[in-house]
């Protein structure tokens, strides 16, 4: 194999498992000698050096590891800690309000209202810090149960939870009309 092409490789296989990877594994997975993955990983090395690149590869007890370069680790943080921006999905703003309203709140109950698993949007909630767990239901398995959060006011101009929108007899009987229809679509599948 041409070496820039075998050091292409080496670079997307190092940088793709993120932690070291031994001699013997690149050498068996590119099908190539010892040696010649060696050297071309001190040549990748080198070119890294000279460019002054924000990377480099290490040694690790006969394994090599792609890493950065310890200059740039003060910048690394600095985007580390830049707040993520925090996107609410339907899924997400739907199981919001099932907490909201429902609290406290089993997982199995957010699942039986929305019919689906819902366990990714009650974790992603909790990260957001806009619910969290606010104990466990006296019952078998003892399930957690969930509430909302400070955050959550905050977040949607609420000073406590009694503030939040009422749904008036005209939504509730659109809201019937939905699921009824949700219900025969699905029987008709």
């Amino acid at each position: 194999m041409e070496i820039r092409k075998l050091e292409g490789i080496i670079e997307a296989i190092l940088f793709t498992m993120g932690g070291s990877v031994e001699l013997g594994r690149l050498a068996g997975a590119l099908e190539e000698p010892q040696e010649r993955i060696r050297e071309a990983i001190a040549a990748m090395q080198e070119r890294y050096r000279a460019e002054d690149r924000g990377i480099n590869i290490v040694e690790l007890e006969g394994a090599y590891q792609m890493c950065t370069k310890p200059e740039a680790y003060d910048y690394l943080i600095r985007i580390a800690k830049q707040p993520k921006k925090q996107v609410l999905t339907d899924v997400l703003l739907e199981t919001l309000s099932i907490i909201a309203y429902k609290q406290p709140v089993t997982k199995i109950e957010i699942e039986k209202i929305r019919g689906v698993k819902s366990d990714h949007a009650v974790n992603k909630l909790v990260e957001y810090n806009l619910a969290c767990e606010v104990g466990r239901l006296d019952a078998p398995g003892r399930p957690l149960l969930f509430g909302t959060t400070e955050e959550f006011l905050r977040r949607f101009s609420v000073q406590k939870l009694e503030d939040l929108p009422g749904i008036g007899p005209e939504q509730m009987e659109s809201f019937k009309e939905e699921a009824e229809d949700e219900a025969k679509i699905q029987l008709h599948v």
